[in-house]
């Protein structure tokens, strides 16, 4: 491991983690789980898994990590969200239904957006400022980008249409499962953002 490896924590209640940590080890960072604020107060960025967002918010809720994990992005905490932690950051979901969410990201997402499981589909994907040719990516009962809602959210990716993978500052988040194909790009651009910002003065 590098000496300024960063620490990155994969929110571990549900979901997707296993994979996540895998990547970001191959990508030059302390992988570790977090389950508690001891341990969300000591990462230097966090990942936001696929699972259900829904029962990951209520996770989030009932373990008191919801009010340290909003406050931490406010102070500028860089944070990665994939499928349902995409629906998590954002600031607003297209459903009539309330649920938890962390927020932070200036969008409005819509749930399932492509279909059920069975409508999961692989793509290769341009990302704008990842070099190499198009990402390998999965998308699984995947969310997307129904309205951009801040001035300051990038589009970096789009599938007929609609964004599907934004940033806004230090926060990251794509529709899709870049965990499960092997393709670790965009993890490796996440764990250079994490390193500069702990360079940071």
């Amino acid at each position: 491991m590098p000496a300024d490896a960063p620490r990155i924590g994969v929110l571990a209640l549900q979901g997707d983690v296993l994979e996540h940590l895998r990547a970001l080890r191959r990508c030059g960072a302390e992988a570790v789980e977090v389950r508690t604020a001891e341990q969300l107060a000591a990462v230097d960025g966090l990942v936001l898994p696929g699972g259900e967002s829904t029962t990951i918010g209520k996770l989030l809720e009932r373990f008191g990590l919801m009010p340290l994990l909003r406050e931490r992005i406010v102070d500028g905490l860089p944070v990665f969200g994939t499928c349902a932690g995409m629906i998590l950051l954002s600031d607003e979901l297209d459903q009539d239904r309330a649920q938890p969410l962390v927020g932070g990201l200036a969008v409005r997402t819509r749930r399932n957006a492509y279909g059920r499981q069975v409508d999961s589909f692989d793509t290769a994907l341009e990302v704008t400022g990842v070099e190499g040719g198009p990402l390998d990516v999965s998308f699984i009962r995947a969310p997307r980008v129904e309205a951009v809602l801040g001035t300051d959210v990038e589009v970096l990716a789009e599938v007929d249409g609609h964004a599907v993978v934004v940033r806004q500052g230090r926060l990251l988040a794509a529709a899709f499962h870049p965990e499960v194909t092997g393709d670790d790009r965009l993890h490796a651009a996440f764990v250079d953002t994490v390193r500069q910002v702990r360079r940071a003065p």
